[in-house]
């Protein structure tokens, strides 16, 4: 009979429960947001009165901040660490150097952590925004940990254990960080401004400034001043500047700028972040880009001037320009103008809002920065692009040399000398050729393929490329001009073109 009654008691109840959660979910669904939101409120305050427990969130972006929260990566590298063993469903990554494993937490976990004899729990949640309006985008996910504990041990946990917290997931983040190459996304696909704006891939890139082929006393030179900024961080508060340095690399293509941005961020540990400006839609998203950076970064702008019209010079009152650079200025104002025709939504970044981007109000977000641009035709940028201020430090990466070449030969082939370095050293003082060619030509194709077939693969190309530029010399000295003159030569008369025979 006792046994009917448990039976029949714990039918009601499920019943109930059952019941309940059904209505709760018809409420959830067709009553006013407005409505719940007020009846929640309120039930949680008369709970209060009688749930002893206290309950503090971390949540990864607060209000209308647009950088992800420092408090929150610190519990969840804290966490990563001391509760993974307990915890029962865990997310995994690659950790430094991609060799180990760092598990988190997974999603709506619960766990336990004890300190000085008290008993927290912490649980990893998230909700999903609530929105009224039809949206192209899937809801945003806002993500917090929940801290649990007894009243009674209030004192005790918003004074030490909170620090011991953030001390700790601090130094576990450093340990575990590995280092990233990021990307910025189009505009349009950001789901919302409090999502990251930037994607990323593991930094995996080995250059270093030992493999670089460039003079020794420029590595030296360019080694310390990356070395002394990163160590200027009371120096930089001293004077009242913001804790950043612009670098310009400048010269031919294949002279090694993106390998030295490399082999900076190897030698500093730094994250990359190479922006697309044509992926920006305008000055404000730019800003939003330099916010969502971290400390301890590069951020690169390859091809400044290739990135939209931020390149040109700003003629004085009383300049004139030349006839290619009149009809060079046509052309581009034509292809805009039809670019405009057809509708296109292209960037509206501005100079003015780079230049803000560089050295303006925002750029003190953070610290520890180099802000890199690259360039081919360094005569093309605006002089107030490059300023001293703006762009620190000016590298210039020209043609290799033979101290160059002595690097490449040593990185491919393991030779320090031959007998083929004279021949090579007088060829190559005597030719323009980059990094890029001599390390293509000192490329083993087979396995067959030693260090002297190598070598005389560069001497032929060396041989080639001085007749192509003696040939070049030769079709555009003045005799040779004079005897073209004789055959036929050309006016440029009211922006035509004429043919006048002799």
């Amino acid at each position: 009979m006792m046994q009917f009654k448990m039976t029949e008691m714990w039918t009601t109840m499920g019943s109930t429960l059952a019941s309940f959660m059904f209505v709760w979910a018809i409420i959830r669904q067709y009553c006013p947001y407005e409505v719940t939101r007020f009846v929640e409120k309120y039930t949680h305050n008369i709970m209060g009165y009688f749930y002893p427990y206290i309950r503090i969130s971390f949540h990864e972006f607060l209000g209308d901040r647009l950088k992800r929260s420092d408090a929150y990566a610190a519990v969840e590298a804290y966490l990563s660490a001391n509760t993974s063993k307990s915890a029962k469903r865990l997310k995994a990554e690659m950790g430094k150097d991609s060799t180990n494993l760092v598990l988190t937490m997974d999603e709506y976990e619960r766990v336990t952590d004890e300190y000085k004899g008290v008993k927290v729990w912490w649980v990893c949640s998230k909700v999903m925004s609530q929105t009224r309006s039809m949206s192209y985008y899937q809801e945003q996910e806002k993500r917090f940990y929940k801290l649990s504990f007894h009243k009674r041990y209030r004192d005790i946990i918003t004074g030490s254990y909170l620090k011991h917290v953030m001390r700790e997931g601090k130094e576990i983040r450093l340990r575990n960080r590995q280092r990233k190459l990021y990307t910025n996304s189009p505009g349009y696909k950001w789901p919302s401004y409090k999502q990251t704006m930037w994607s990323h891939i593991v930094f995996e890139h080995p250059a270093t400034f030992e493999t670089m082929a460039i003079e020794p006393e420029k590595k030296r030179e360019i080694i310390e001043d990356l070395v002394t900024f990163s160590k200027s961080k009371e120096f930089y508060a001293r004077i009242g500047k913001a804790w950043k340095r612009g670098y310009l690399l400048h010269g031919p293509p294949g002279t090694g700028k993106s390998t030295m941005i490399a082999a900076m961020a190897n030698l500093l540990a730094y994250d990359v972040y190479d922006l697309e400006l044509t992926a920006v839609k305008d000055n404000t998203e730019l800003r939003k880009l330099l916010i969502e950076t971290t400390s301890k970064s590069i951020i690169v702008i390859e091809d400044i001037d290739c990135s939209l019209d931020l390149t040109g010079q700003r003629k004085k009152k009383g300049d004139k320009f030349s006839d290619d650079e009149s009809d060079k200025l046509n052309s581009e104002v034509g292809l805009r103008k039809e670019m405009k025709e057809e509708g296109s939504s292209g960037s509206k970044v501005t100079l003015s809002g780079l230049l803000n981007f560089i050295d303006g109000i925002w750029s003190a977000c953070g610290g520890e920065r180099l802000i890199v641009f690259t360039t081919n035709y360094v005569e093309k940028l605006d002089p107030a692009l490059i300023r001293r201020g703006r762009m620190d430090k000016h590298v210039e990466l020209s043609y290799c040399t033979f101290e160059g070449f002595k690097v490449l030969a040593n990185n491919y082939l393991k030779v320090e000398t031959h007998s083929m370095f004279d021949t090579i050293k007088r060829l190559i003082s005597e030719v323009k050729i980059t990094p890029a060619d001599v390390a293509e030509n000192l490329m083993p194709k087979s396995h067959m393929d030693d260090a002297d077939k190598c070598l005389s693969n560069l001497i032929e190309a060396l041989e080639a490329t001085k007749d192509e530029e003696l040939l070049s010399l030769k079709q555009n000295s003045p005799i040779n001009q004079d005897e073209k003159l004789k055959h036929g030569s050309h006016i440029k008369e009211n922006g035509c073109v004429k043919e006048i025979l002799a």
